[in-house]
């Protein structure tokens, strides 16, 4: 066993409190390294009479890596714990001080969770978890009132540029609320509505005001409540990080230089505020002297946004926050932020844009999630610019499940474009195939999915500003049977509880590079998606159980058996270490991973039942037309699947229970 490669580590991702009673646990070692690993735990107060061995099933595996997950309820919120790694006849103990070859006679060496405090425990909104977002770039979604049209306004369709307007506004979504609803969307997230000088507002001129171009306070709290009506969340773009050039207090500054009282408000390198070739002297976003960055350690500073913050969701009842540019803005004002809001609104959902690792922020103190570039990169690389393989795309997937806590990834957001990036349908090479299968992989995995307003008819477009042209309304210019296929993708996420949970398992791993099947459970319900991403038609062959081997994480209760005598504790305990390891012999071990690797297939499970039960597939959808919704698909008796999918195809299946 390539003990290099095992690592835990207490808190975080490794060892968290999922709620306020049950702990999970995770370790990682070499892949295909370890054939058995369990967790060895009791309650440090009294160890013996709780200490027992608990299973570890494997939840993901990356290139190099597995990651073995358990989830615990201690007897009294408190454990102690190590790890028994087995390795065909080695065995290794992993404690907080180190390997050892034996199980320790106490416990004071062991890994120590102290206690699950409720307060600790990170608990994000739970209707995000069945949420299916819809992000708005107000500007170019609909001009529903024209006397609020600037100025200069163009014609709507006409080709974006980053200074021009079209005249998008409140009204107009108000007169579209019957489009997104009926694609199935139950949250928008709109990009800034504030006061600003630029068509996109990202320079904060007023932070308690609707720009006057989108309509008025008043408006908004129209379109909220209208939203709340249809079972709509709405999600506002907070700019905190930097305001705009013509914000109030940066003009004072501007005016009355270091004699201003909002001086101390940003971060001034050198006076006089001003720009020597192409550099402020006070800090920005980027080097855009339109967005000077707000000093976020003032006290004024923070009662002033912490009251925006109260102001939008108390008087006009939005349900939370996207805060941009998150991660250049101190952790502390985060945590006063998340204490303000949640204090109005418990249930209010706090997104910070981030495009790296998270998890600093990600703890329960700070964000409930953040754009889930990462995950977007390995969807785009795999099914639009194909420069990996299946193997490489499960492989980046299975290290983004084990980078977060399980709640963390239930409430992910999950996007595949924005007004920051190039369009999906661009992304893909105006591949609808392409584009179809990106987009199904988003709706049928963990976390909380975002269509980029568009996408749904087909609309494509380069980056800034080729990615904010103005919605496309006519249906003749509207791609329809794109519109139904998102329709239907997105009910089918809605109806089956198994495409919103985190069990998700990779049963087959085309050789080819492009095929590949997994399933999705929760309950009684079995869900197989099976996809084909490469431009030729592919045969996908692989065996699977007819019955779940595993169905979730289910928590293994922690027994207290009460306080006996010295003696008798004593001889528990010796009990308790001696009890034999259930383990598999290597010949065993062998058989079972052949069978699992028929034909390329891979499972993320440490053991596979025998696969001896033939099983009935009922289509949910599909991309080939001889698999037509309600059509059965059985598997062999050996439980071997046989799937023939065209180009870019796809299928869906749920198992029956007859």
């Amino acid at each position: 066993m390539l003990l290099e490669a095992v690592y835990h580590r207490p808190k975080q991702n490794w060892a968290y409190a999922y709620d306020g009673n049950t702990l999970h646990l995770r370790v990682r070692t070499k892949k295909n390294d370890a054939t058995l690993v369990e967790a060895v735990v009791g309650d440090k107060y009294a160890w013996e009479q709780t200490l027992t061995t608990v299973p570890m099933r494997i939840m993901s595996s990356d290139a190099r890596f597995d990651y073995w997950e358990t989830a615990v309820v201690p007897p009294f919120r408190r454990l102690r714990y190590a790890f028994r790694l087995i390795s065909g006849s080695e065995t290794v103990i992993l404690t907080d001080k180190g390997f050892e070859a034996e199980l320790p006679d106490n416990s004071n060496t062991f890994f120590d969770f102290p206690y699950i405090n409720p307060v600790d425990v990170f608990e994000p909104p739970a209707w995000v978890k069945d949420a299916v977002f819809y992000q708005i770039f107000p500007e170019r979604f609909a001009n529903g009132d024209p006397s609020l049209d600037p100025a200069n306004v163009l014609p709507w369709g006409g080709e974006p540029t980053p200074q021009n307007f079209f005249g998008g506004d409140l009204q107009g979504v108000l007169d579209h609320l019957d489009h997104i609803a009926e694609l199935g969307i139950n949250a928008v997230y709109f990009t800034p509505l504030f006061e600003a000088t630029t068509n996109h507002k990202y320079d904060t001129q007023d932070y308690m005001k609707v720009d006057p171009h989108f309509g008025t306070n008043e408006k908004l709290k129209e379109l909220v409540d209208a939203c709340h009506a249809r079972g709509i969340r709405v999600l506002l773009d907070a700019v905190f990080n930097h305001s705009g050039k013509t914000f109030p207090p940066f003009v004072d500054a501007q005016l009355h230089g270091q004699q201003s009282k909002y001086a101390d408000w940003f971060h001034v390198r050198e006076w006089p505020l001003q720009v020597v070739n192409g550099i402020p002297s006070y800090e920005t976003f980027a080097f855009e002297p339109l967005m000077p960055k707000l000093n976020t350690e003032h006290p004024e500073v923070k009662k002033y946004l912490f009251d925006v913050a109260r102001y939008w969701i108390e008087e006009i009842g939005i349900d939370g926050w996207r805060l941009d540019v998150a991660n250049e803005v101190d952790h502390q004002f985060w945590r006063e932020f998340r204490q303000t809001v949640k204090a109005v609104n418990s249930e209010a959902y706090i997104l910070g844009e981030i495009w790296h690792d998270s998890m600093m922020w990600l703890q329960g103190d700070q964000f409930d999630a953040v754009m889930n570039y990462p995950l977007t990169n390995a969807v785009l690389d795999f099914f639009a610019y194909q420069t990996i393989d299946a193997a490489a795309f499960t492989d980046a997937i299975g290290a983004q499940l084990a980078a977060y806590p399980q709640q963390v990834t239930e409430t992910a957001f999950n996007l595949l474009d924005s007004h920051d990036t190039p369009r999906l349908l661009t992304i893909c090479d105006d591949n609808i195939g392409a584009m179809k299968l990106s987009s199904l992989f988003q709706l049928t995995y963990p976390g909380t999915p975002c269509i980029y307003y568009g996408d749904e008819v087909g609309m494509n477009g380069s980056g800034d500003p080729g990615c904010r042209k103005c919605m496309v309304w006519d249906p003749a210019e509207q791609n329809a049977e794109l519109l139904r296929f998102y329709q239907a993708a997105i009910h089918l996420r809605h109806r089956y509880s198994a495409l919103r949970s985190t069990d998700i398992r990779f049963v087959h791993i085309g050789q080819a590079g492009g095929t590949l099947a997994y399933e999705r459970r929760e309950g009684k319900q079995r869900i197989l998606v099976a996809m084909n991403a490469r431009a030729e038609a592919a045969d996908l062959r692989f065996a699977i159980e007819a019955a779940s081997s595993e169905n979730g994480l289910t928590p293994y209760v922690v027994e207290f058996t009460g306080f006996a005598s010295k003696q008798e504790a004593t001889l528990a305990t010796d009990e308790a270490l001696k009890a034999p390891v259930s383990t598999l012999s290597e010949e065993s071990t062998e058989d079972l991973n052949a069978e699992a690797a028929l034909d390329g297939s891979q499972a993320a499970s440490a053991v596979q039942t025998e696969i001896s039960h033939k099983a009935s597939w009922r289509v949910l959808l599909s991309s080939a037309g001889e698999h037509s919704e309600g059509t059965l698909i059985s598997s062999h008796s050996d439980g071997l699947l046989q799937l023939t999918l065209p180009a870019y195809g796809f299928i869906i299946l749920e198992q029956t229970t007859a």
